[in-house]
């Protein structure tokens, strides 16, 4: 039995004949037009009802033929395969983050300053790499041995941490850091303690990979070391600018936690997420130059340059990163080749070092704008260092609304409750005074001024 289905082809749409046809045929088999067992025309009868060559006829079914639409039946013709009809997929619209609208005022945290105008320093690094050639097969999964010796020099340098680059893994960020290492050294039930209030995306991190998460309570020195119980196998703390309170642990904190740990075999797990920008004095010390078998040290270049990158290092013992680098042989799983390359140049060329000292004149400036504008409104806290500030509000101030009705009025700031899980404590807005410009942080402070007022 042949088909009376009114096949056509445009030749003026740019789309190749036979994939015309075919798709015309496939749409007629998925709508129930044409059934299983159908005979169809042969490929003479087809071009000549189309118009086409029978070379275009012929190529169509083909096409069909092994995608397994259609079947040929020797001496019979061709007919449509016993295909079941699928019933049409169900979408579900998943609710997207929507980026600011492009007149909104931004003072949300943890995004640094990123000029209309590129310097020449990341020229330089981006034309040293178009000059080289890739290299051949796939990278090392540890990253690039010539980045890994660089950076084991940087943070040595910088954050006082003896490490070779057997001791690194280049990373796609903190989050992809912290996510390798929960996956190869911790399993589905183990404990993990994260300070409350804290970091979101950690806290996601560890509960997606099945760990159970203990809320621990954080104080104006950062994490609450006495509180933590023996039965935890991993701590995640910001030592050096508690997130997002701003609290350092002191000195007596680190070697109590450094002892706890070594008593306990936990891990602890250091977010030195923003330490390069200190503003009264020199960078404290990494927590893992204590002990880097009980430590693993996260660093990004996030607050230097920009998230967008996706780009930072993980320094732990030998024994962690060979665990990370065969994961990663297996997962394929480590950043670009161009960005590892592009971030050793600004190494070697010392353009980080410049950045951070030029940018860390532009924060303290703004840092002091910032305080002095919003000192009176409530209590300032955690501006020693990074790119944020928080302000703490009366108990009775719901810092969700606030913040709610500040971006109404144009002005995108995070509250405190964002942040807060089990352990309640005092509202608040957590401001990052490090994206705008100069002229944009005051007109946003001062809408901020007129809410609070």
């Amino acid at each position: 039995m042949r088909t009376s289905l009114p096949f056509t082809v445009d030749r003026a749409i740019g789309v190749p004949l036979h994939l015309q046809l075919a798709e015309q045929v496939r749409a007629a088999i998925r709508d129930g037009r044409i059934q299983a067992g159908h005979r169809l025309p042969s490929t003479r009868d087809l071009s000549r009802e189309v118009e086409v060559s029978r070379a275009v006829a012929q190529a169509a079914y083909d096409q069909l033929h092994a995608e397994g639409w259609i079947e040929g039946r020797t001496g019979s013709g061709t007919y449509v395969a016993d295909v079941a009809p699928l019933p049409p997929a169900v979408v579900h619209r998943a609710r997207r983050h929507q980026p600011p609208a492009p007149d909104l005022l931004t003072l949300r945290p943890g995004i640094p300053f990123i000029s209309k105008t590129t310097d020449q320093g990341w020229r330089r690094a981006w034309r040293e790499v178009s000059a080289q050639n890739p290299p051949h097969g796939y990278a090392d999964a540890a990253g690039l041995p010539e980045l890994r010796t660089a950076l084991a020099e940087h943070v040595g340098r910088v954050r006082g941490l003896a490490c070779g680059p057997e001791n690194l893994v280049i990373t796609n960020g903190t989050v992809h850091g912290l996510r390798l290492l929960l996956s190869t050294t911790l399993a589905p039930g183990d404990r993990i303690a994260m300070e409350d209030p804290g970091y979101v995306n950690a806290v996601k991190a560890a509960r997606s990979h099945g760990l159970d998460v203990v809320d621990v309570p954080v104080d104006a020195d950062g994490l609450r070391v006495g509180t933590l119980g023996d039965d935890l196998a991993a701590v995640y703390v910001t030592p050096s600018h508690q997130y997002p309170l701003g609290g350092r642990l002191p000195v007596a904190r680190r070697n109590e936690l450094i002892r706890w740990a070594r008593r306990t075999g936990a891990t602890l797990i250091e977010d030195d997420y923003d330490s390069e920008f200190r503003y009264d004095v020199a960078p404290l010390p990494a927590l893992a130059q204590l002990d880097l078998d009980r430590v693993v040290h996260l660093g990004t270049l996030s607050k230097m340059l920009s998230p967008a990158l996706r780009l930072g290092w993980l320094v732990a013992s030998t024994t962690v990163v060979d665990r990370i680098a065969a994961f990663r042989e297996d997962a394929s799983d480590w950043p670009a080749w161009p960005m590892q390359a592009a971030l050793l140049a600004m190494l070697r060329d010392g353009y980080l070092d410049q950045l951070v000292r030029r940018s860390s004149r532009l924060y303290a400036d703004r840092r002091n704008l910032t305080c002095r504008m919003l000192a009176p409104y409530g209590q300032v806290v955690g501006q020693d260092a990074g790119l944020h500030i928080t302000l703490l509000l009366p108990d009775h101030v719901d810092d969700r609304a606030l913040a709610a009705r500040a971006r109404t009025a144009g002005v995108a700031v995070a509250p405190l409750a964002e942040y807060r899980r089990g352990i309640p404590g005092r509202p608040g807005l957590v401001i990052g005074y490090a994206t705008p410009t100069d002229e944009d942080l005051v007109k946003a402070l001062e809408i901020l001024i007129d809410l609070l007022s």
